[in-house]
């Protein structure tokens, strides 16, 4: 099963399953962004649109998600939202290089079945001087959580990956060519440091 079919028969009770449990973490992670009038955001995975309510006006949005049952899902639950939703896979970004102020990529790095992919991505689309907001589940180096680890390639089919590093992600999106991008807080929020809070930055 493809996350585009597992997440179209998740779509109808996404909702029930996740945003009690995420709805805090979104908050605090979004008043990162601070003063964000007249800025370009792309929120990258926006699925049923549970970040559509917390997000600070004054900024022109752009959601996008590979599944069309999640977007269909935010469009009624969020109707009137003056967010622009499209259809798109985080892994190949449909806009131009440079074409946003800020990225926000909640809970969808460790659902990819390629993060750095989808890092490049955002870096790609990023204006220089621009920030990419991280909200999800990370392990660390060396961290052994075996069981994370096992149930991985499993969960990983149907909804998400537990057994992604940041780290690696990261330093994927430091090779030669790539623009340089730097950690500017790197916060633990949940689950013992399981789930973290990261702001990036890319170089002017």
């Amino acid at each position: 099963m493809n996350l585009r079919h597992s997440y179209s028969l998740l779509a109808p009770i996404y909702d029930l399953i996740v945003r009690r449990a995420t709805h805090t973490l979104r908050k605090h992670s979004l008043q990162m962004l601070g003063d964000v009038t007249g800025q370009m955001i792309l929120v990258a995975g926006i699925g049923s649109g549970l970040d559509l309510p917390l997000l600070p006006p004054g900024a022109n949005y752009i959601g996008v998600d590979i599944t069309p049952a999640m977007l269909r899902q935010a469009r009624y639950q969020h109707a009137g939202s003056p967010v622009a939703l499209h259809a798109g896979d985080v892994m190949a970004l449909p806009y131009p290089n440079h074409s946003f102020d800020t990225v926000i990529m909640h809970l969808i790095l460790a659902v990819v079945p390629y993060p750095e992919r989808a890092l490049a991505e955002a870096v790609r689309v990023l204006k220089p001087g621009g920030h990419i907001l991280i909200l999800d589940k990370f392990l660390r180096r060396n961290q052994r959580a075996p069981l994370r680890r096992w149930l991985s390639p499993l969960l990983g089919q149907i909804a998400t990956r537990t057994d992604v590093i940041f780290e690696d992600v990261f330093d994927a999106c430091l090779q030669p060519g790539q623009p340089p991008l730097s950690v500017v807080s790197d916060a633990p929020v949940l689950a013992h440091g399981w789930f973290r809070n990261i702001l990036l930055k890319k170089s002017a």
